[in-house]
């Protein structure tokens, strides 16, 4: 890995590539979300997800920002972020057809390395996750085209990780997906790796045209994914999800038997997130 120095701002380490330039960067800096890089998820397929608030959900402090949990009226609530949106989240009453109108991202981009630093949450009532997505998946038969949903951090139980997924084809009869497990199967509780959620950490993903490499703290985990690739521009992702507001719930949610832990003032903190480009 080589170094690449932010001004005034902790550096990244990429991988041993020449050309690289950063693209994309929020530091949070500042006291407020900057809403010229991100906007709220508020629907999940056309529909308001009963979940998920606005501002009240953040914070920022000491250079960061903190996803934190609300409660009102004696159930749970929290943040999503976004640079563009899925075609199947936008709202719509159309009856006669089923695409929302367009809307304009403020982030959209294709291959590079896209990088996340943060400490994870220590609760299992909720999860943390950052991730690409394509504005349509699952809306043509070639991925390259439709898009892949890649996951570069998922934290379904509080201070450890799942490993690196990739879904395509929609969220329906045609869904595939691929993993760096080295065996073609969901994740397990078995697999989750175990990390300090009182550190930082950086998690991220090399995309090239040929593949998927994931990286944690800088060191490549598991296999290289190349079971589908996507070659069209896509959006991140970064947030959390307080359990029971829908009921695909992840398998190793389902693990735990409803024996999840509870941490008062638990929180999702994030110091950047990074997109860098590359000449080939």
């Amino acid at each position: 890995m080589i170094e690449f120095k932010v001004e005034n701002e902790i550096s990244s380490f990429l991988p041993d590539k020449k050309g690289w330039k950063l693209v994309f960067s929020d530091e949070f800096n500042g006291t407020e979300l900057d809403k010229t890089k991100w906007s709220f998820r508020k629907h999940l397929f056309h529909k308001p997800h009963a979940g998920w608030v606005e501002d009240e959900g953040l914070d920022f402090k000491d250079g960061c920002i903190i996803f934190k949990q609300i409660v009102k009226d004696g159930k749970k609530y929290s943040c999503q972020l976004q640079t563009g949106e899925n075609w199947y989240d936008r709202p719509n009453d159309n009856p006669n057809w089923s695409i929302a109108p367009f809307t304009n991202p403020t982030f959209e981009h294709k291959f590079g390395y896209y990088e996340v630093r943060c400490k994870l949450q220590k609760g299992d009532d909720w999860w943390s996750a950052f991730w690409l997505q394509s504005p349509n998946i699952g809306s043509h038969r070639d991925e390259k085209k439709a898009g892949v949903e890649v996951d570069i951090l998922e934290s379904f139980v509080g201070g450890t990780v799942i490993p690196n997924f990739i879904h395509w084809g929609g969220y329906s009869e045609d869904h595939k997906f691929d993993n760096n497990l080295g065996e073609h199967r969901y994740a397990k509780l078995c697999d989750c790796t175990p990390l300090d959620p009182d550190v930082f950490h950086t998690f991220s993903c090399l995309w090239e045209k040929d593949g998927y490499t994931f990286y944690i703290d800088g060191k490549q985990i598991g296999n290289k994914v190349t079971g589908a690739v996507s070659h069209t521009e896509q959006f991140i992702l970064i947030g959390t999800e307080i359990i029971g507001h829908r009921t695909n719930i992840p398998g190793i949610t389902k693990e735990l038997k409803g024996n999840v832990k509870h941490v008062e003032n638990d929180c999702f903190i994030v110091d950047y997130v990074r997109v860098f480009d590359f000449e080939e």
